[in-house]
């Protein structure tokens, strides 16, 4: 069976990378790009650092700065808007995942038409979207180089899960000097982000030699430097750390894809508005337990790559060692307990679970539970 590996024509990485970034942008030829990105960014002056480099290379540049936390389908209609009003020939997404979900998203109606919640599934578009460059400030969603798209359907109460190859950007920008300002706790949910982009992907059955490689140094890194950058975000050797850490678990899943974590915790994000990072992190532990089943001898992978001794474990030991050392990283850097903390209440699991088995994420995980097994996990997580 053959295998294909996704990812961005290019992609900058370290210290000055904007720089290089907007130059390579000003090769292409664009001359009207629409930037989209949160209201953070704009205050912060992020924006106007990008937009007076757009402007030093003539490249005209329109805003929508709307994106919210957990992007939705009028989001991704108002952005539609300046970019049609102005004639836009590429976009600019600049944030973390919510301004690249967003962007993939105008970006893709743009050029196929019609409304964004016709493409939920995989590879359901028919078209490539309009030019995207995705310039990265955090170090977690890997948003900024996959072909994934996730867009929250308010109406349905739902987060829609659109893995599609158009939507993979034509260039991605990870520059650790934008990462500087994030606070410790974005810092954190986003590390361990990553951190089960890279699980996911080691246990998940399309997994191949490379997303093995990359998903296994990932973890490595993660290991090393998510401690660091919480505690000490001036450090920015560890911030450039986790930006690497980050891309190589976004190469590890966009190619071998997910699991029930991110399943269920895109329903968390949709029903209560929960930051997706931190629904992740509260239930990779509780996935992978379920998962060590059948994935045992992976997760003692997992627990290596984390610094555990596992020579002299068996398969199940070294998996109860993952999982232990998942929760410790977890509580270093300050992740929440359990769901329950989060606002999460039991009596909405039947209508999670259900929506859960029907997102992509899923068809990849190592195990595929039953309803009631999706429940009992959600509740375990409590």
């Amino acid at each position: 069976m053959s295998n294909t590996f996704y990812i961005p024509a290019v992609n900058i990485m370290g210290e000055n990378a904007l720089n290089d970034a907007i130059q390579q942008i000003a090769d292409y030829g664009f001359k009207q790009a629409l930037i989209v990105t949160d209201p953070g960014m704009t205050q912060l002056g992020v924006t106007a650092q990008v937009q007076d480099l757009l402007a030093q290379q003539s490249i005209k540049h329109h805003l929508y700065d709307g994106v919210q936390p957990n992007p939705t389908v009028e989001n991704v209609n108002a952005g539609l808007d300046v970019l049609h009003t102005n004639q836009c020939d590429c976009v600019i997404s600049l944030g973390g995942g919510s301004a690249h979900d967003c962007a993939k998203g105008i970006a893709l109606v743009a050029t196929n038409g019609g409304h964004i919640s016709d493409y939920e599934g995989v590879d359901v578009s028919k078209k490539p979207q309009l030019p995207l460059i995705s310039i990265n400030t955090t170090a977690g969603t890997a948003s900024e180089m996959t072909r994934f798209c996730i867009i929250t359907d308010q109406e349905r109460h739902i987060k829609m899960a659109i893995v599609d190859q158009n939507v993979t950007p034509l260039l991605s920008v990870n520059d650790p000097s934008l990462m500087a300002g994030m606070p410790p706790s974005l810092t954190a949910a986003t590390g361990m982000d990553a951190l089960t982009h890279a699980v996911e992907a080691y246990v998940s059955t399309a997994a191949d030699p490379i997303t093995d490689a990359c998903a296994i140094k990932a973890i490595e890194l993660i290991r090393d430097n998510l401690h660091e950058a919480v505690h000490n975000g001036g450090n920015m050797k560890a911030r450039e750390q986790m930006a690497y850490a980050q891309f190589l678990a976004g190469m590890a899943f966009n190619n071998a894809s997910l699991g029930y974590v991110h399943a269920m915790a895109h329903q968390l994000g949709g029903f209560y508005d929960l930051p997706h990072g931190v629904c992740n992190a509260v239930l990779l532990p509780h996935v992978e337990a379920f998962n060590a089943k059948e994935a045992a001898p992976r997760l003692k992978d997992v627990a290596k790559a984390l610094g555990v001794a596992v020579d002299d474990l068996a398969d199940k030991e070294g998996a109860d060692a993952a999982i232990t050392a998942i929760r410790k990283l977890s509580q270093s850097v300050n992740i929440p307990s359990g769901l329950a903390e989060l606002g999460a209440k039991e009596e909405d699991f039947d209508t999670l679970a259900e929506n859960a088995m029907q997102d992509a994420c899923g068809l990849t995980n190592p195990i595929q539970p039953t309803h009631e097994e999706v429940v009992a996990i959600f509740k375990a997580a409590m």
